[in-house]
């Protein structure tokens, strides 16, 4: 009976393989080397399943096999494989033969694996980098890298695996485990699983959406957004500035099985790449853990941008949360887009131009919830960040707000959101949506929904505090008893204090 090959095992084998690296180069950069092997691995295992099942349909007919390869999601040619790569694991040029497995795997599949311009998705990815040491070093190190991965438990034909979604799962896993080693650099290509869940539900889109995610990292926000669909019928897009982590993104599509998704590669701000001619492309949904406040964003060109992104006002130079949020705003469809974002608080009550473009949105009846998240959930950085939904479709003026900080699970290095706390700002957000609650409180110490023009009022700030009371009365103080016990205490150290002068008296020291 074939053994099945889990998660569990998938992890075990990685992180061994990791030791290969430790210590000479940055969690942060090995993560590519490790999980572009594991893609590596994967594909060339389907390959050769699929082939041997074309065998053996057509009777050992080599011609018809292969012509039918031709056919299948991927082609792997024999020097992109990973039995060939083990084979040759001793040469002394064996970085160079991966990387150039990696061209071929490219060539092969170029309409999958290459960006509108050209690019292809391993072109910031190595195996040949003197980062990895001399040559005899660095021939070790892929050597054992390539022994790690030839474990026969590493088995990802559809027979041996435990069920169809565990390379996609034990991707995603390994991605956020790389992101907690990295710490502060993690923020830059993953946002916890806890975190994309909760938006992806805030934000659950239709059967038929268009998906967006602009800042998209390694795209588990994305894929979180599509699978909490219900079904197929959803397309994915997304953009992400960091070569690197783009590549790990269209890896990750593939390994969910997303052939189809659209990522690019470029600076959303700058150079926006998902377009429909000449004109931004629009979204059913738009979600996003862009970075908190990006320095240098591109203010300077922001004026002149060619597609209006900005018209509301420019965000400062050092401060592109709002950049990002125009952004999203302006490709979410006229009448029904939604767009949800995460951002450190500040987006919600900074003055000057922040100010100007907050006040507009709310004005325009575009911003629908402002969530406040528990401080350390994301890596690299302890400060609390926030949820703001906004929705081209409200049905009325008022706005949800939800103290959520208080509710998570404490962590050594970070705090983790449980099932129960998505759920209670989950379920609070459809009850504001489906039951359209008027001004009050929704829940005490949690939950508060504010007219416009409480808002207003509020000279459109929208921290949290100023709407939901979180306000927790003290104990009332026993004045006679604190005073009693004070009394009590005293005479108990008077008398400690006598009892320790006569020891000192007996030693002769006083």
């Amino acid at each position: 009976m074939t053994t099945k090959t889990t998660q569990q095992d998938i992890n075990r084998i990685v992180w061994k393989a990791c030791d290969t690296f430790r210590g000479v180069i940055d969690p942060s950069q090995y993560k590519d080397y490790i999980l572009t092997m594991l893609f590596i691995k994967y594909l060339s295992d389907v390959n050769r399943s699929k082939y041997q099942e074309h065998l053996d349909r057509y009777n050992g007919d080599v011609t018809r096999a292969e012509r039918a390869m031709r056919r299948e999601r991927f082609i792997v040619p024999k020097e992109s494989t990973f039995d060939y790569l083990f084979e040759n694991r001793n040469a002394g040029n064996i970085g160079e033969l991966i990387n150039i497995a990696l061209a071929k795997l490219e060539e092969a599949n170029r309409e999958k694996m290459g960006s509108e311009d050209g690019t292809n998705i391993f072109r910031n990815i190595d195996f040949n980098s003197g980062n990895l040491g001399d040559t005899k070093d660095k021939n070790v190190r892929l050597r054992n890298l390539l022994i790690d991965f030839s474990d026969e438990k590493l088995n990802f034909e559809p027979s041996h695996l435990s069920d169809s979604d565990v390379i996609g799962d034990a991707y995603m896993y390994l991605v956020s485990t790389f992101a907690s080693e990295s710490g502060k650099k993690a923020g830059e290509f993953f946002t916890p699983a806890e975190v994309s869940t909760l938006l992806a539900k805030l934000t659950k889109s239709k059967p038929g959406a268009r998906i967006c995610d602009p800042a998209c990292g390694s795209g588990s926000l994305l894929i979180k957004a599509g699978q909490e669909v219900g079904s197929d019928n959803f397309s994915l897009y997304g953009q992400e500035v960091n070569g690197s982590t783009w590549a790990l993104a269209m890896m990750n599509m593939f390994l969910h099985g997303f052939d189809s998704a659209t990522i690019r590669w470029g600076d959303t701000l700058r150079n926006p790449k998902l377009k429909e001619g000449d004109k931004l492309m629009k979204f059913d949904t738009v979600v996003a853990n862009p970075p908190f406040s990006l320095n240098k964003w591109g203010a300077e060109e922001a004026a002149d941008d060619p597609y209006n992104r900005f018209w509301r006002g420019i965000p400062p130079k050092s401060k592109g949360d709002w950049a990002f949020i125009s952004h999203m705003i302006e490709t979410a469809y006229e009448g029904r887009g939604k767009v949800g974002v995460v951002v450190p608080h500040g987006v919600l009550f900074r003055g000057a131009s922040e100010g100007k473009i907050r006040k507009q949105t709310i004005q325009e009846n575009l911003l629908e919830a402002v969530i406040g998240l528990p401080s350390k959930l994301f890596y690299g950085t302890g400060i609390p960040a926030a949820i703001i939904i906004f929705n081209k479709g409200k049905k009325s003026e008022n706005v949800l707000f939800i103290d959520a900080s208080k509710e998570y699970e404490s962590g050594k290095n970070q705090n983790i959101l449980r099932e129960k706390d998505i759920e209670h700002v989950v379920s609070t957000y459809r009850q504001f949506v489906d039951e359209n609650l008027q001004p009050g409180v929704v829940e005490d110490k949690y939950a508060y929904v504010a007219s416009f023009a409480e808002i207003e009022e509020n000279d459109f700030n929208l921290n949290i505090p100023r709407y939901v009371d979180t306000f927790e009365e003290e104990e009332e103080v026993d004045i006679k008893a604190v005073q009693k016990k004070i009394n009590s205490l005293e005479t108990e150290l008077k008398a400690v204090q006598e009892k320790m002068n006569e020891y000192l008296k007996e030693l002769n020291l006083i």
